[in-house]
């Protein structure tokens, strides 16, 4: 345990001694671009082929939001009907083979071959911030939100963890802490059973200008981010460079997290692990582009406005009290 932190602190302090270098990179203006001074949303670009699955970036990233985990109150209220489940991650939270809502990123591994050789390729999986994510789109509540720059994130303050955002996401990426958030307050027996929880691509380090944690950390540069318009064409030079392929440019419409493999991901998605918490890599259509959910967003938009208005002004009212 004490050489995996030794050596996590001596990455970290290699960045830090070569923050000049840093500062001057796409990277350290992209970052500073989400200030507002940009309004082209941001993307990341990961290289699988650089990964070597030594899962820094999974502890960067536990490390950073430990504080925006969880605290659940236990004994847990009786919820009716009572086929609603308890989904209860208080006492595994050392896991980081899969997605929990106290593990937001984990390492996916893929046995493949190329050119008669086999290999193993390592596959940072977290959510894929949609362009257009239905999780937004479709929650009831309000508490799932894109920002400006293009990521996308659910608000613990207003979530009710009745998982919409789980059913709707092409990858059924959001997973639920019960026994936590503002449904306790409300309905503990009726609302929806706790908060959902996901990647929110660090967006208080990015307000102020700094890159996330995952990317800091990484020893082999697997990600960039910048405009999503300029990690496309990196994305496709690279595609191209090395005769492989791209994931994530119009899978659900577009993602900001964009893939280069140098295989099909469909001979990358026949075998990985995939299923609760392990996110696919399968085509996927576009979820918004039905005209079901597009109506159905229509109608949930001014409900979850109000929806969201009702539980900031019921937090303020607890706050002074």
């Amino acid at each position: 345990m004490s050489s995996k932190i030794t050596r996590r602190a001596f990455i970290k302090g290699s960045i830090a001694a070569a923050g000049s270098v840093v500062a001057g990179t796409g990277i350290a203006k992209a970052a500073k671009s989400l200030t507002g001074e940009k309004k082209e949303p941001l993307a990341t670009l990961l290289d699988i082929r650089k990964c070597i699955g030594c899962e820094e970036c999974v502890h960067a990233c536990r490390e950073v939001n430990v504080a925006k985990y969880p605290e659940p109150e236990k004994p847990f209220p009786k919820m009716y009907p009572k086929t609603v489940p308890v989904q209860d991650w208080s006492d595994k939270r050392d896991v980081i083979d899969r997605l929990t809502p106290y593990n937001w990123l984990f390492i996916q591994r893929a046995s493949i071959t190329v050119n008669g050789e086999k290999s193993e390729l390592t596959i940072p999986r977290r959510c894929m911030h949609c362009e257009n994510p239905p999780c937004v789109k479709l929650c009831p509540w309000g508490a799932a939100k894109q920002e400006k720059n293009g990521l996308s994130r659910i608000d613990a303050d207003l979530c009710l963890g009745g998982a919409k955002c789980k059913n709707v996401c092409p990858w059924s990426i959001p997973e639920r802490q019960t026994g936590v958030g503002l449904y306790l307050d409300l309905l503990p027996a009726f609302a929806g059973n706790g908060i959902m929880y996901k990647c929110d691509r660090c967006y208080n380090r990015l307000e102020k200008g700094e890159i996330p944690a995952c990317i800091e950390v990484c020893p082999e540069n697997v990600q960039s981010i910048g405009p999503r318009s300029e990690i496309l064409k990196q994305a496709h030079s690279l595609a191209k460079e090395i005769n492989g392929y791209v994931y994530g440019e119009h899978e659900n419409g577009g993602t900001h997290t964009i893939y280069v493999s140098p295989v099909p991901f469909d001979q990358l998605n026949s075998t990985i692990e995939t299923g609760k918490g392990r996110p696919h890599l399968g085509q996927v259509k576009n979820m918004m582009a039905d005209g079901t959910n597009l109506s159905r967003a229509m109608l949930i938009a001014p409900l979850a406005g109000l929806a969201a208005a009702f539980g900031k002004f019921y937090l303020s009212s607890k706050e002074d009290k």
